[in-house]
C-alpha cells in the first residue's frame, strides 16, 4: 500500500542537503529556517558549530564542551597531518634523488646488502628504511619479492606457518601491528573540570567567607557549621558530578577501540584465517580485494587499484604493480585482487606514525546535544534573572531593616549592625542567590544526552551494533524508511548450490557430473577455481575449507563435489588478467593460460540473464558447441525464471576462446577490456540462501511501527519478489507490479521528479546497481523521509554517505563501506537493524523523561524562591539543600531517567519528528499538573505551616526550623515520587518494568536514604531538625499524590498542534498584518 510522504518530518535547507540557506530550494524540499541551536546530523559545517556555542549559556566550559568536537584541536590536528604527509613525501624524494645521484657517480647500487637478524635473513631497520622509502633498488638487490619472502621465512603461496612462537618471534623481532595511543583523562582531570562551574567557585568562596566570620563569632567548635556545610555540599556535587562524567568516558574509551578492532584474513600455514589487525605480523600474506583497508605496508604480488588519500591527502586512484609494488598501511583497494607480503607495521609505518600523532578520541555533538543546549541557555536566562531578582529583593529588604530574625527582632539597623554581621548576612544572601543560579540552570541537560548515548551505545553492542557516529543513534529514532540489502540482511547468507542446468539439461543432483563428458567438467572447474575470489584449503586428511564471500563459497564447494582439486586445478593455467567482479556489470572474469597453447581462456561469471545475453553459443553435455537460437536462448530464460520463483540466486558461467598474440603485453595489461561478448555458455545454477528466522516479524514491527522497509538488490525481479513475499516485504503477488516492483534501469531512466513521485511506491527494486540505490535514497530525502539504507560493498560507500543513517554490514562489508557508515551490523543481520530502530527511538524518549523531570523541579524551586523571598525576606530552602536538590536533579535523575531500556511500546509510535519540539504538548501537561500540585502545597507550608503542622506551642525559631525541614522533606519526597511519574509520560501504568532497571531502583534507594541520614543527623550542616515520625508519614503522604494526580492529569487531553507552533502562527500573523500596514501606508497619506 503506498504510504504517503511524512510531511511533519520536515527537512531544513543546509550545507548537508546541498541548499545554502533556508530560503528555498531547489530540489523540492519544504524550506525551513534553522536557529543557532540546530544543526543537520551529518557533515555539519565548521560555522554552524561556532554559532551554536557562541550562543549556549554557558557556567562550566570544560565539562558542557567535553563530549563536542574541539575545532581548534581539529584545526591543529589537520595541520600535524599535512606536516606527517609533506615529511614522509620529502624524505622520499630527497632519498630517491640521491640514490639517483649516487648510482650516476659510482655505476653501483649503493644498496647495502641484507644483515641477517636472529632467524631471519634482514635486518628490521633495513626492512622498514626500503617499504618506507618506496626503495626499488634495495628491493633488486634483496632479489625481488621471491627473495625478500625468502629472508623473512615466507612461502609465497601458503604464507608463514602461524604457530604461536613463531608469531612471538616475529612480534618480538620487527615489532606488533599497534601504535602508541595517548592514555585517557584519569579522574583527577574530571576532579578538576567538574571544580570549574563559575557558580560553585562563587559558592565555594561565599563558604570561605562563611567560615572565617563563622569562626571569628562563635569560635571553632561552632562557627564553622555554615560555611563548612555549604562548602561539604559543594565538594558532594563535585565529586559525584566527575564520577558519573569518568564513568561515560571510559564506556566511549572502550567503544573507540572497538572500532579500531578492524578483523581481516591472512594466509598462514596454506589456510585463510581471520585475525584482529593488530595480530598481523612482518611475514605474514595478506590476500586483498576491492574495499579492503591495506593493514600494515607491504609489497604488493600482483596489481591493485589503490586509493592513498587518507595518507598522501590526494584523492586520486594510484595503480600498483611489479613495478611500483610498494603498499603504505591505511590506503584503500580501489580495484582489483590480489595478496601482499607485509614488510612494516605499527609505528615502523606512515600510518602508525600519523596514528600515534593525533588523538583520535575526539568529540562530536549531536543535534538534540545542541538542541538540548538551547534549552538550556533558555532556562539559565531565566534563572539568572529570578536568582538576580532575588539578590536584589532580599539584599533591599536586608539593608533597609525589613528582614526579621528567628526570634522577631530586625537584622539589620543603620548604625547599630556591626559590619561583621552585616557581611555575613550579605554573604548568606548571594549564597542563596548563587544557589538559585545552580538549581536554575540545567549544565546537566546537555551531558544527559551523552550519558545516554553512551549507554545505548554498550548496550547496542550487545544486540550487534556498533555506533561510529552519536547522531545516528538519535537520527534512527526519525527513521521512516529502511533500504535494506537482500543478501545475508533479510537472508542467512549461508548459501547452497540447489540447482545446475549444464550442458543443456537439469542435472538430476547439481553435483552429479556423471552424464558430463570431460571436456565439459575440466572447463566447469577451470572457471571455478581460477575465476574467484574464494580459496579452498585441502588438508592431508580430513574436509576441505572453503573460504570467500558466500556466493564463492556456495560455486566452490559445488565445484569439489564436481570433482575439483583447488591447488591442482590452478596449478594448470596460469592468470594474465583479472577483472573483478563489478556491481555495476553484475560480473567477473578472468585470462588464463596453459603453457604451450596458443589460445587463453577467458571464463566470465555473473548474472545468469546478463552473461546469457552475451553468450552465441552453449557447450552440450558431451563437450560439443551448439548454436545459441532463438528457442534455445528462451529455454534457459525459462529455466532462470523458475530457478529465481523458488527464491534461488542464479548464477551463469560462460567462456570463449581468444588468440594468446592478440593479449596484451604485461605492462600494457592493467587497461585490457577483456573480450565479453561471443560467449560459450557453460552452465547456469540455482543457489539457496534462505529467508533468516524472525526477518518477517522484525519487517512487521517495523510497518506497525510507521517505519517502511524496501528491499534493494542485485538479484533478478522474480528472485526478489519470492524473497519479498517471504520476508513481508510484499503482502500479496498482486502488489507485486510495477511501480511496486520495479528493476533498476527503469527507474534510473526516469526524470529526476518522476523519481520523486515513484520511489515513495517502490517496495522491491531488482537488479539494482549502487547507482540506483544512491538516486533512491535522494528522491527519498527530497520527499522529506529519513533513511536509513544498509550496505557492504565499496560502491555503496555513496548511498551510506548520503542516507541519513548508513547502516554497513560487518561481517560481509568492506573496510570502505564501514568508513562511510554511521552504524556497523555486526551479525548482518536485518532483526539487529530493528533493534537499532528501538534503540534511536528510546535516546529521544530518555531525554524528555529527563526534560519533564529536571524542569518540574526548576519550575517549583524558582516559584518558590521568588514568592517567598518578595513576600517574606527569606526563602524555605537554605544553600545547602538546594544543592542537594540540585544533585537529585542533575547527575541522580540523569543516571536514572536516561538509562531506561527501550520497551514494545516504543515501536507502537510513528517515527520521532525531526522537528519535533522536546517539550511536547504531553510534557507541558504532565510538568505544569505536578509543578502546581508542588507549588501550592509548598507556599501553603511556608505561610501557614506552624499552624497546620500543629507547631503554634514551639519557640518561633524552632517551629520555623521544624516547617522549613518539613517543607525541604517534603519537595525532596516529590521528586522522588515524580521521578516514577516521569518513567512513564504517555502511558498510565508508571511501574512497568520498573524493576527489572536495577539502576533506577538503585538511585531511588539511594536518594531516600541520604534523604532520612541528612534531615535526622546531619541537622547541624543543613540547618534542619529532626521530625516526629507523624511528620515522616505526612511528608510522605503529600509527595504521594502525585501519583494518583498524574493519572487525572493524563485524563486532560491535549492538542495534536505543538504550543509552540500556536506562538509561531500569532508572531507571523502579527507580522504580515504590520507588513500590510506598511503597504496600505503610501496611499493612505496622500497631499
Amino acid at each position: 500500500m503506498e504510504q504517503p510522504s511524512p510531511s511533519r518530518y520536515q527537512r531544513h535547507c543546509d550545507e548537508e542537503t546541498g541548499n545554502q540557506g533556508g530560503i528555498g530550494g531547489g530540489n523540492g524540499e519544504i524550506c525551513v529556517s534553522y536557529d543557532a541551536f540546530d544543526i543537520p546530523p551529518k557533515n555539519v559545517p565548521v560555522e554552524r558549530l561556532r554559532r551554536w556555542r557562541q550562543a549556549a549559556l554557558v557556567l562550566n566550559a570544560s565539562r558542557r564542551f567535553r563530549y563536542t568536537l574541539d575545532l581548534k584541536k581539529e584545526e591543529e590536528k589537520e595541520q600535524l597531518r599535512r606536516k606527517i604527509r609533506a615529511h614522509a613525501q620529502v624524505i622520499r624524494a630527497a632519498f630517491l634523488f640521491k640514490e639517483a645521484g649516487e648510482r650516476e657517480a659510482s655505476g653501483k647500487s649503493g644498496v647495502a646488502p641484507a644483515v641477517p637478524i636472529g632467524s631471519y635473513g634482514i635486518a628490521p631497520d633495513q626492512l622498514t628504511t626500503m617499504t618506507r622509502d618506496h626503495d626499488m633498488s634495495s628491493l633488486q638487490e634483496y632479489g625481488g619479492v621471491k627473495g625478500l619472502s625468502n629472508l623473512l621465512k615466507t612461502n609465497l603461496d601458503k604464507g608463514i606457518v602461524g604457530s604461536d612462537a613463531e608469531l612471538l618471534h616475529r612480534r618480538n623481532t620487527f615489532g606488533a601491528n599497534t601504535y602508541p595511543q595517548k592514555k585517557g583523562r584519569n579522574f583527577l582531570v574530571f576532579l578538576w573540570e567538574a571544580c570549574q562551574d563559575l557558580t560553585l567557585v562563587i559558592l565555594i568562596i561565599a563558604a570561605v567567607i562563611s567560615l572565617v566570620l563563622g569562626i571569628k563569632t562563635e569560635g571553632v567548635k561552632e562557627g564553622w557549621y555554615d560555611g563548612g556545610s555549604i562548602a561539604f555540599a559543594v565538594f558532594l556535587v563535585i565529586l559525584v558530578t566527575a564520577t558519573s562524567d569518568y564513568k561515560q568516558s571510559l564506556q566511549f574509551q572502550n567503544l573507540n577501540e572497538e572500532k579500531r578492532n578492524i578483523h581481516l584474513e591472512v594466509i598462514r600455514g596454506g589456510r585463510r584465517v581471520r585475525i584482529s589487525i593488530f595480530d598481523i605480523v612482518v611475514g605474514d600474506l595478506v590476500p586483498l580485494k576491492i574495499g579492503d583497508q591495506v593493514p600494515a605496508a607491504g609489497i604488493l604480488i600482483s596489481s591493485l587499484a589503490v586509493d592513498e588519500s587518507s595518507l598522501t591527502g590526494e584523492s586520486k586512484i594510484v595503480h600498483k604493480d611489479l613495478k611500483t609494488p610498494f603498499l603504505m598501511s591505511g590506503c584503500k583497494v580501489a580495484d582489483g585482487y590480489g595478496s601482499m607480503l607485509v614488510t612494516a607495521v605499527g609505528i615502523n609505518t606512515e600510518w602508525g606514525l600519523l596514528m600515534a600523532s593525533i588523538s583520535e578520541d575526539s568529540g562530536e555533538e549531536t543535534p538534540l546535544q545542541v538542541r538540548l543546549n538551547g534549552v538550556a541557555t533558555l532556562i539559565g536566562i531565566v534563572g539568572l534573572s529570578v536568582a538576580a531578582f532575588v539578590l536584589v529583593v532580599l539584599i533591599t529588604r536586608f539593608f533597609t531593616g525589613h528582614t526579621k530574625k528567628y526570634d522577631g527582632s530586625t537584622q539589620f539597623i543603620k548604625g547599630q549592625t556591626s559590619v561583621k554581621d552585616a557581611i555575613d548576612g550579605a554573604v548568606k544572601i548571594l549564597t542563596i542567590a548563587v544557589t538559585i543560579v545552580v538549581v536554575a540552570v540545567p549544565e546537566g541537560l546537555p551531558l544527559a544526552v551523552t550519558l545516554t548515548l553512551a549507554y545505548s551505545m554498550r548496550k547496542m553492542m550487545a544486540d550487534k551494533a556498533l555506533v561510529r557516529r552519536l547522531s545516528s543513534c538519535e537520527t534512527m529514532g526519525s527513521a521512516t524508511t529502511i533500504c535494506s540489502d537482500k543478501t545475508g540482511t533479510l537472508t542467512l547468507n549461508k548459501m547452497t548450490v540447489v540447482e545446475a542446468h549444464v550442458g543443456g539439461m537439469k542435472l538430476p543432483a547439481p553435483d552429479d557430473a556423471k552424464q558430463l563428458s570431460p571436456s565439459v567438467s575440466s572447463l566447469l572447474i577451470e572457471g571455478i577455481s581460477q575465476n574467484t575470489t574464494g580459496s579452498v584449503y585441502e588438508p592431508e586428511n580430513g574436509t576441505p575449507e572453503v573460504t570467500g564471500t558466500p556466493t564463492e563459497k556456495a560455486i566452490l564447494s559445488w565445484g569439489i563435489k564436481l570433482g575439483m582439486k583447488f591447488d591442482d586445478a590452478r596449478s594448470k593455467t596460469s592468470i594474465l588478467h583479472v577483472f573483478p567482479f563489478n556491481s555495476e556489470k553484475k560480473r567477473g572474469g578472468v585470462a588464463v593460460h596453459e603453457v604451450g597453447s596458443e589460445v587463453i581462456h577467458v571464463h566470465w561469471k555473473g548474472a545468469a540473464e546478463i552473461i546469457l545475453a552475451s553468450c552465441t553459443s552453449w557447450m552440450d553435455s558431451h563437450g560439443h558447441l551448439q548454436e545459441m537460437n532463438p528457442n534455445q536462448m528462451d529455454s534457459f530464460k525459462e529455466a532462470i525464471e523458475e530457478m529465481a520463483a523458488l527464491s534461488l540466486r542464479c548464477v551463469a558461467l560462460a567462456y570463449r576462446l581468444f588468440e594468446m598474440e592478440n593479449v596484451p603485453m604485461e605492462q600494457e595489461r592493467d587497461s585490457w577490456a577483456m573480450p565479453e561478448n561471443d560467449l560459450i555458455l557453460l552452465g547456469i545454477v540455482g543457489i539457496k540462501d534462505p529467508c533468516r528466522p524472525g526477518v518477517r516479524d522484525a519487517v512487521e514491527l517495523c510497518t506497525s511501527a510507521g517505519v517502511k522497509v524496501r528491499m534493494v538488490t542485485g538479484d533478478n525481479l522474480h528472485t526478489a519478489k519470492a524473497i519479498a513475499l517471504d520476508c513481508g516485504i510484499l503482502q500479496s503477488e498482486e502488489e507485486a507490479m510495477e511501480p511496486t516492483l520495479i528493476e533498476g534501469k527503469v527507474f534510473r531512466a526516469y526524470s529526476e521528479k518522476a523519481r520523486e513521485e515513484i520511489a515513495e511506491k517502490i517496495s522491491v527494486m531488482g537488479r539494482s546497481s549502487p547507482n540506483d540505490k544512491l538516486l533512491l535514497v535522494q528522491a527519498l530525502r527530497k520527499r522529506g523521509h529519513v533513511v536509513a539504507v544498509t550496505g557492504d560493498g565499496t560502491n555503496d560507500a555513496p548511498a551510506l554517505h548520503d542516507a541519513d543513517i548508513g547502516l554497513a554490514m560487518g561481517i560481509q562489508g568492506t573496510e570502505v563501506a564501514k568508513e562511510s557508515s554511521d552504524i556497523i551490523i555486526l551479525d548482518d543481520n536485518f532483526a539487529s537493524v530493528v533493534k537499532v530502530v528501538r534503540w534511536g527511538r528510546s535516546v529521544y524518549a530518555n531525554i524528555q523523561k529527563f526534560i519533564q523531570f529536571q524542569l518540574t523541579v526548576n519550575v517549583a524551586a524558582l516559584v518558590i524562591n521568588v514568592v517567598a523571598s518578595v513576600s517574606a525576606g527569606d526563602v524555605p530552602l537554605n544553600a545547602v539543600e538546594l544543592l542537594w536538590v540540585n544533585l537529585i536533579m542533575d547527575t541522580l535523575g540523569a543516571l536514572a531517567l536516561a538509562t531506561e531500556p527501550p520497551t514494545d511500546h516504543l515501536m507502537k509510535r510513528p517515527p520521532v519528528g525531526r522537528r519535533e519540539p522536546l517539550i511536547t504538548n504531553i510534557m507541558w501537561r504532565n510538568l505544569i499538573v505536578q509543578a502546581l500540585y508542588q507549588i501550592t502545597i509548598l507556599l501553603v507550608l511556608n505561610f501557614g505551616g506552624r499552624s497546620l503542622l500543629g507547631l503554634s506551642d514551639e519557640t518561633r525559631e524552632r517551629a520555623d526550623k521544624m516547617k522549613n525541614t518539613f517543607i525541604f522533606n517534603t519537595f525532596v519526597f516529590c521528586q522522588i515520587f515524580n521521578e516514577f511519574n516521569a518513567r512513564k509520560p504517555d502511558e498510565m501504568n508508571v511501574f512497568t518494568g520498573v524493576t527489572r532497571n536495577r539502576l533506577f531502583m538503585g538511585i531511588i534507594g539511594i536518594t531516600l536514604v541520604l534523604q532520612i541520614m541528612i534531615v535526622e543527623f546531619l541537622g547541624k550542616f543543613t540547618s534542619t531538625i529532626r521530625l516526629s515520625w507523624k511528620l515522616w508519614l505526612v511528608s510522605l503522604g503529600i509527595a504521594s499524590l502525585s501519583w494518583p494526580l498524574a493519572v487525572a492529569g493524563k485524563l486532560i487531553p491535549v492538542p495534536k498542534t505543538p504550543i509552540g507552533e500556536y506562538f509561531r502562527r500569532y508572531f507571523k500573523m502579527q507580522r504580515k498584518e504590520s507588513e500590510a500596514d506598511e503597504c496600505d501606508q503610501p496611499s493612505d497619506s496622500r497631499p
